[in-house]
């Protein structure tokens, strides 16, 4: 028995058309797609009509041009290996006047997006000034071969908090950047700025907007708490399996280092065949798993195994299950165990055996 990572393709295909709407949607797949699997997450996005695409890593914007070979694809980080991206017509960001200044003559024929820094300060223009500089300079560049200005965009780093006032003042002060630049008469064939938190608080697209950039909500999870379990659905599920159970005495310690003491006679742990080896998270780890649709308490982690506080209706070879529908990876978000994306980036695909339903 070894512990399985499973994706329900149907489910992930209806959620994601159930997230996008009628809205253009500029689908986020970094960190091969949120380790859903590049090809399996661009196929099921090219099947609802998504084809544009973002990510971090030129060597993953090649492969969606192979997967894709008429799709939109933006690189959300500046590279210096201009030639392929001119040769698979990679869209870029601008990060910086210093980053345009020093590499103007390489930029010839490439497609870029000016970034806003905003509140992150990631990345970025720092100001409206830099913004029209770069343009200006642009413009008055006589150069037959010279890049092109496509794109205008930020992100929102504090759409997903509520307490504090951040997530209004960066969407403020980049509205009135965007307002200023189409008042005065500038032109951007795509303007995107929203997350998955951004685009659920807004209930869809920004004014002047040409999309949003969604990325965990694509993948079901929900990235506030408020939100609908059934407007998202989880379509991963993450589960190992019963290989023994045991009973141990009060007093009696198990896992490692004295990790969990039973503190009465007869208690029984049943020895589960995943660990943090395969990517569960300690802090997950401190809550609890279903095993034939009832919750038991994780009690002990280790590199292959954990221990379940169980009693007498679970038996051997019974599923244990660590995540699904019912038992989400943003419910553990909202219960602080780390975010939806640190969850999911820890799973080991080594160790798992991986499988599309």
């Amino acid at each position: 028995m070894t512990a399985t990572w499973s994706v329900n393709r149907q489910l992930f295909k209806e959620n994601a058309k159930n997230v996008k709407q009628d809205n253009q949607i500029m689908a986020v797949v970094k960190n091969n797609a949120y380790h859903y699997g590049l090809e399996f997450a661009v196929e099921q996005f090219l099947d609802i009509g998504i084809n544009t695409f973002s990510t971090t890593s030129l060597k993953e914007a090649i492969r969606i041009r192979k997967l894709a070979p008429n799709a939109t694809i933006f690189l959300m980080n500046a590279v210096y290996e201009f030639d392929k991206i001119r040769e698979n017509q990679i869209q870029m960001t601008l990060p910086s006047l210093s980053f345009y200044y020093e590499n103007i003559n390489d930029l010839y024929d490439i497609q870029v997006h000016l970034e806003y820094e905003n509140l992150l300060h990631r990345s970025g223009l720092k100001t409206l000034d830099e913004i029209k500089e770069v343009i200006h300079h642009h413009n008055q560049n006589k150069n037959e071969h010279k890049m092109h200005i496509s794109g205008l965009w930020t992100h929102f780093g504090y759409a997903d908090e509520f307490d504090v006032p951040d997530y209004n003042i960066e969407r403020a002060a980049w509205l009135e950047i965007v307002d200023t630049l189409l008042d005065e008469g500038y032109e951007f064939e795509m303007i995107h700025a929203q997350n998955s938190a951004s685009y659920y608080r807004e209930q869809g697209v920004l004014p002047n907007h040409t999309h949003a950039r969604i990325g965990i909500a694509l993948y079901g999870s929900r990235p506030y708490s408020t939100i609908n379990e059934s407007d998202i659905q989880q379509s991963l599920t993450v589960k190992g399996n019963v290989i023994q159970v045991r009973e141990v005495n009060a007093g009696e310690f198990c896992g490692y280092s004295f990790a969990f003491e039973a503190t009465k006679n007869n208690t029984k742990l049943a020895v589960v065949d995943v660990g943090y080896g395969d990517g569960i998270l300690k802090a997950r780890a401190q809550h609890e798993a279903l095993i034939n649709h009832k919750r038991y308490p994780i009690r002990a982690l280790m590199m292959s195994h954990m221990f379940v506080e169980v009693d007498d209706s679970v038996n051997a070879q019974d599923e244990v299950i660590l995540y699904n529908n019912h038992i989400r990876v943003d419910e553990f978000t909202f219960k602080g165990v780390g975010a939806n994306s640190e969850q999911l980036s820890a799973m080991n695909h080594d160790s798992l055996i991986k499988e599309y339903r």
